[in-house]
């Protein structure tokens, strides 16, 4: 992996991102704000739940898609 590789977000994890978690805290962000956490396959359902239970999580997106999408 390269520096430039993005790695999950999960604490201590240095796996290659392969899902965006889009998400926002409704209590400080607009509606429309998306904030994103990266996740490998591993952690993808225990962030993903983590922003669940909180109300936070809005999509999961594969990482490539995501990308995609923004026109990198």
């Amino acid at each position: 992996m390269s520096d430039e590789t993005p790695i999950c977000s999960a604490k201590g994890c240095r796996a290659a991102a392969v899902w965006v978690l889009a998400w926002n805290n409704p209590k400080v962000h607009t509606p429309e704000r998306r904030k994103t956490w990266l996740a490998c396959e591993e952690h993808r359902e225990h962030l993903s739940q983590f922003l669940g239970v909180r109300g936070f999580l809005k999509d999961v997106v594969a990482f490539d898609d995501w990308r995609a999408a923004e026109g990198a």
